[in-house]
């Protein structure tokens, strides 16, 4: 066991653990905005299409029922203005950061394969890459990269942690670039409902791939859109040459979501009104932590979309966090996700309206 732990970094989150501490002393409580999960109840219509399928005693399909495949297809084409997508060209997962994990394991990469991810990133690229022993690496500008032996590209649309969005040129030069190179590109869009300021765009939009589907692969989330971090619920769509090897693999693997959560999804994908209204309070909660920060002397870049702020004091993480956790206040420190995130941290929104109100009282 120790030969493959010691392969990956520690285990970022327990240094934060005497932060916490000092901001849960607060006589008022803890205001938690470090790890971004969501705090506002599941809908009340995805709850039912769980409870109607409780009763699921043989094993679900890897694949998943043609009634989620059916949704994931239609909310696609419907959202993210995809065309000709079909049930090969989809293939629901156990949740984004499992598939993150465990991707290039799966794709068979290994020593001498490289695995390039941005230079501020969630944190689970490199674990992956480091999981099959290949080299992972860091980029600004990945058509800057060697491509001489990059197997897999990694893509984040809004940014987790920056909020930072790939216009659409961006897109379309990227991409251009890695099928010419001949490097696989697996695009993380688990943020692309949550623009403010920017109107995020899917590397499976036409305008971005010409109306091919050749080399990349989109991965989607509906932990933050519909509050299901809980129920695990994600899904690829993209290129069937990519996805067809990938969903043997995972036969074999008995990678299954549940299928209670596979009707859940069913019902969340078929519904756009909760995510607005979600949406609201995720923007209401933007628009109070941002003026609070910058009226407390901090400079917000990027932010643009997604569901956090980066924002610096132009000093060191560890003494920002520190400064917040004695205000109860528990943020994410910006070196979490790179060296390059030394003088910021990464305030989520994910807190009741109560406790937003708190922070910005305290602010």
């Amino acid at each position: 066991m120790s030969a493959v732990s010691d392969r990956l970094p520690a285990f970022p989150w327990d240094k934060l653990e005497p932060y916490k501490k000092t901001a849960a002393a607060h006589p008022d409580g803890i205001v938690d905005l470090s790890v971004g999960t969501p705090v506002d109840p599941v809908p009340e219509l995805i709850q039912k299409a769980l409870v109607a399928a409780a009763d699921s005693p043989g094993y679900p399909t890897v694949w998943g029922t043609p009634e989620l495949r059916d949704a994931i297809t239609g909310w696609i084409g419907r959202r993210l203005g995809a065309q000709g997508v079909t049930h090969r060209h989809v293939l629901p997962v156990v949740g984004s950061k499992e598939l993150v994990a465990w991707l290039p394991t799966q794709l068979g990469l290994g020593p001498g394969d490289r695995v390039a991810f941005p230079r501020l990133a969630y944190p689970t690229y490199e674990v992956g890459a480091r999981l099959a022993r290949a080299e992972p690496e860091a980029y600004d500008d990945p058509t800057e990269l060697d491509p001489a032996g990059l197997k897999l590209l990694w893509l984040n649309s809004p940014s987790n942690p920056t909020g930072k969005v790939l216009g659409k040129q961006e897109l379309t030069r990227i991409v251009a670039w890695a099928r010419e190179h001949g490097v696989l590109v697996f695009s993380d869009e688990c943020y692309i409902e949550l623009g403010w300021e920017a109107d995020p765009v899917s590397v499976l939009h036409p305008d971005v791939n010409g109306g091919s589907y050749e080399g990349l692969v989109a991965v989607h989330s509906l932990s933050k859109r519909s509050n299901l971090a809980g129920y695990r619920a994600a899904f690829l769509a993209g290129d069937p040459a990519v996805l067809g090897p990938l969903l043997e693999i995972r036969k074999h693997g008995g990678m299954m979501t549940s299928a209670p959560t596979q009707a859940a999804v069913v019902a969340a994908l078929g519904d756009d009104t909760h995510v607005r209204e979600q949406r609201e309070r995720y923007a209401a909660r933007r628009t109070a932590l941002r003026e609070a920060l910058l009226a407390h002397g901090f400079r917000i870049e990027h932010s643009e979309a997604s569901l956090y702020l980066w924002a610096t004091r132009g000093e060191s993480c560890w003494d920002t966090v520190a400064h917040l956790a004695e205000r109860g206040i528990l943020v994410a420190p910006g070196d979490f996700y790179g060296p390059a995130g030394g003088e910021f941290v990464r305030v989520a929104l994910t807190a009741t309206d109560e406790r937003v109100a708190a922070a910005v009282r305290r602010l």
